[in-house]
C-alpha cells in the first residue's frame, strides 16, 4: 500500500512544489499559510475593502472574494486598486462557480482564481448517466475545450489556479462513474489537472473540501497517494466546509484540518465558520502554530503493515465489556478526581440532575457514561447506568465501582474486578503481559508527547499487532491548555484517531474544568460522526452570493431546534453546494434569491422561494410534518 505520508508515527511534512500567489509562496519551504473569504457583496467596493482590511489585521495572508458573475469579476479591479492605495498588497483570490467568462476576467486582475471542477463546465441536474469509455472520453474533450482559455489567461498573467473540489457539488458525470466518494472528488480535480499538465501549466493548488470529516480526510489522503503515484506534488489547501459556528465549528475544523496537518499534509488552510471572517483567522493560526513547532525531519518510506485502511472508515474491532467497545457508541468519562467534595451541584453541571422531592435522577443527553473519582468517595448513590472509576488503592469492590491501575505490572500483580478494570498505559510497556490476564480490562492510552495523535495511533497499531482487542479510551492531560486550545487540540488528537476507527471512549486527566471538557468530548464524538448526542448543523460561512443574514438565521434555527437530538439540518447561503453538501442532512434551508428560501427533505426540494420572513417557521413545520419534532423539556 502506498503511504499518503512519510511516517505514521513521526511528523514529516509532505514536500510540495512552491506556487507563487502574488508575493506569497504556497508550498515548498514556505510556512503553512492562513486565509479567509469575505462575506460581502463583491459589487460593494467600500464594504468589501473594509472587511478585507479587518481580515488582514486578523492575520489573513490571502483574501478570497466571490465572483458569481462578470460584473463582480470586473469590480475586483476596483477592490484591488482601493486596497493597494491604502497600502495593502495582499494577494486576492477570485472564487468562481458556473461562470467561466467571469473566471477569464478575474484571472487578469487577481493573483489566484479558484474554480470548482464540479460546476465550472457542467450544470448539475442530479441525473445518473451510463457512460461508455468513448462517451466519457468525449466529455473530457469537451472539458478541455472549455477549460483551455482559462489556462492560457492564467499563464499570460502569472495567475495561480486553485482546483477546489467540493464533496457537495460533484458533477453528474463524476457521480455516475465514481459515485459520491473520496475517489470521485480526487478524479474530479485530476481531470482538470491533467489538462493543465498537458498545457505545461503548473501553478496549481488543490483542495478537497467536505462537511463530513471522514470524507474530507480520506479525500486528501487519496489525493496525495495519487499524486505520488503520478509524479505530482502540488500544494494543498485544507478546509472543512460548512463546519458551522461556535464551539461545534471550531471542533469540526480542527478535527479535519488538524488530523491532516499532523500527517504533514497541507500548505494553506481556511477555517470556515458561520461567523465574521476575521473570527476564522485566530482559530486557523492556533491550529497552524501547533504544527509549526514540530521538528522537520524526513523519514524514508518503508513497508508498513497497516492496522486500518486510511482511505475507508471502519471502526477497529474491540471486544465488548459492559457498555464499552464492541458495537457500543464510544463512551465519555468525566474526571472529578480534583474536586475535594463531589456535590449534587457538580453533577448537575454534567447532566445528572437529582430531584429530592421525587427521589429521582434525570440524565441529560450530554451526561457522561463514567465518572472518574480518583481517591474520592461519594456519599450518595448514582443511577445504575453511571459507572464509577476509582484508583485501585481506594477501590472497595462496590457495585458499579471499577478500579484504575496506573501500570500494567500493577494490574497484573493485584486483585482485579471480575467485571471491568481500567489500566493506564503511558508508554510502550511489555504488552505481552496482558495476554495472560483473564479479567476484563479497558486500556487508557495516555498521550504526553508534542504529537499526541501520532503517539496514540502508534500505540493503537501496536495493540493490533499484539492481538490485544480490549477496548481503548483515548486520554491526555489538559490543565495547561486555555479554552480555545482545549477545543482545538482535543479535536485534533482524539478526533483524528476516531476518524481512523480507533478509540472506544474519551477522557482527560488532571483538569478541574470538568463541565467544559465534558461538552468538548461530546462535541468531538459528534464531529467524528461516531456518537450523535445533539442536533447536527451543517451551515456555510456565507459569502457575497448569500442574499440573507446567514448568521442571524443560523442562530435562530439553532435556538429553536437545538433539542432535536440526532436531527441533521443544513443551512446554506446559496445553491452552489446546497443539496450536495448537505447530502446526509435530514432537512435543508437553502438561499435561492434575495430573501428567498427553498426547503429540502433530504436532497428533495419540497418548498421553493419562500420569503425569508417566514422560512424558519416553515422549516419547523416541515420537521413536524415528518414526525421528527418534539417539544423541548424545561
Amino acid at each position: 500500500m502506498t503511504l499518503y505520508c512519510h511516517s505514521l508515527s513521526q511528523y514529516s511534512r509532505f514536500k510540495t512544489r512552491e506556487v507563487k500567489v502574488g508575493s506569497v509562496g504556497i508550498g515548498g519551504k514556505n510556512p503553512i499559510r492562513i486565509q479567509s473569504m469575505t462575506t460581502t457583496n463583491t459589487m460593494d467596493t467600500e464594504t468589501s475593502v473594509a472587511q478585507s482590511i479587518r481580515m488582514i489585521h486578523a492575520g489573513a495572508e490571502l483574501v478570497r472574494l466571490t465572483a458569481p458573475g462578470i460584473k463582480d469579476a470586473e469590480n475586483l479591479k476596483n477592490i484591488k486598486s482601493a486596497l493597494r492605495k491604502k497600502g495593502y498588497d495582499i494577494p486576492l483570490v477570485a472564487d468562481i462557480h458556473f461562470t467561466p467568462n467571469a473566471a477569464l476576467i478575474a484571472a487578469e486582475i487577481v493573483e489566484k482564481v479558484r474554480i470548482n471542477p464540479g460546476n465550472y463546465v457542467d450544470k448539475k441536474q442530479f441525473k445518473s448517466i451510463d457512460y461508455t469509455d468513448q462517451s466519457y472520453e468525449e466529455e473530457l474533450e469537451r472539458i478541455h475545450e472549455r477549460f483551455l482559455p482559462l489556462i492560457r489567461v492564467c499563464k499570460e498573467n502569472g495567475t495561480a489556479l486553485r482546483i477546489g473540489t467540493n464533496h457537495g457539488s460533484l458533477s453528474d458525470r463524476i457521480l455516475s462513474r465514481y459515485g459520491d466518494t473520496p475517489l470521485g472528488m480526487v478524479e474530479s480535480a485530476l481531470e482538470f489537472t491533467r489538462i493543465c499538465i498537458d498545457e505545461n501549466f503548473h501553478e496549481i493548488v488543490f483542495s478537497m473540501k467536505a462537511s463530513n470529516t471522514h470524507v474530507m480526510i480520506q479525500a486528501y489522503r487519496l489525493l496525495v497517494k495519487t499524486m505520488k503515484n503520478e509524479g505530482m506534488n502540488y500544494p494543498l489547501h485544507l478546509g472543512v466546509t460548512e463546519a458551522g459556528e461556535g464551539e461545534d465549528g471550531r471542533i469540526k475544523s480542527a478535527l479535519g484540518i488538524g488530523a491532516l496537518l499532523e500527517d504533514g499534509i497541507g500548505d494553506t488552510i481556511r477555517v470556515s465558520l458561520t461567523e465574521e471572517p476575521e473570527n476564522e483567522l485566530p482559530v486557523a493560526q492556533s491550529i497552524v502554530d501547533r504544527i509549526e513547532k514540530r521538528k522537520y525531519h524526513f523519514i524514508p518510506e518503508k513497508k508498513i503493515s497497516f492496522a486500518y485502511d486510511p482511505y475507508f472508515y471502519k471502526r477497529n474491532e474491540a471486544k465488548s465489556i459492559l457498555n464499552i467497545g464492541g458495537n457500543n457508541v464510544p463512551v465519555v468519562v468525566s474526571d472529578l478526581s480534583n474536586i475535594k467534595v463531589i456535590s449534587l451541584e457538580n453533577l448537575e453541571k454534567i447532566g445528572l440532575q437529582y430531584s429530592s422531592e421525587n427521589d429521582k435522577w434525570t440524565l441529560g443527553d450530554l451526561c457522561p457514561d463514567y465518572i472518574y473519582l480518583g481517591k474520592n468517595l461519594l456519599n450518595f448513590v448514582l443511577p445504575e447506568n453511571i459507572g464509577l472509576i476509582q484508583n485501585f488503592a481506594v477501590w472497595n469492590g462496590e457495585e458499579r465501582h471499577f478500579p484504575l491501575f496506573t501500570t500494567i505490572s500493577e494490574f497484573e500483580s493485584n486483585k482485579k474486578s471480575a467485571k471491568l478494570n481500567f489500566v493506564l498505559l503511558e508508554n510502550q510497556e511489555d504488552l505481552k503481559l496482558l495476554k495472560n490476564v483473564k479479567e476484563p480490562f479497558v486500556l487508557i492510552l495516555m498521550g504526553k508527547s508534542d504529537s499526541i495523535l501520532l503517539e496514540l495511533r502508534t500505540l493503537c497499531m501496536q495493540l493490533v499487532e499484539h492481538n490485544i482487542n480490549s477496548p481503548v479510551l483515548l486520554s491526555r492531560k489538559t490543565s495547561s491548555l486555555n479554552l480555545e486550545s482545549l477545543q482545538l487540540h482535543l479535536a485534533t488528537d482524539f478526533g483524528g484517531l476516531l476518524a481512523d476507527g480507533f478509540g472506544d471512549g474519551l477522557m482527560t486527566l488532571g483538569d478541574s474544568r470538568f463541565e467544559k471538557i465534558n461538552l468538548v468530548l461530546f462535541g468531538i464524538l459528534q464531529a467524528a460522526r461516531v456518537r450523535i448526542s445533539k442536533t447536527e448543523y451543517i451551515s456555510c460561512p456565507s459569502c457575497g452570493r448569500t442574499l440573507f443574514d446567514l448568521q442571524k438565521v443560523t442562530a435562530n434555527i439553532r435556538e429553536r431546534t437545538s433539542h432535536l437530538k440526532g436531527v441533521k439540518i443544513g443551512i446554506m447561503g446559496c445553491i452552489v453546494n446546497g443539496p450536495g453538501e448537505m447530502a446526509d442532512a435530514d432537512y435543508g434551508y437553502v438561499g435561492t434569491g434575495k430573501e428567498k428560501i427553498s426547503l429540502y427533505k433530504g436532497q428533495e426540494k419540497v418548498q421553493a422561494n419562500i420569503s425569508a420572513d417566514y422560512a424558519v417557521d416553515a422549516l419547523i413545520q416541515l420537521i413536524k410534518d415528518h414526525g421528527d419534532w418534539f417539544e423541548p423539556t424545561s
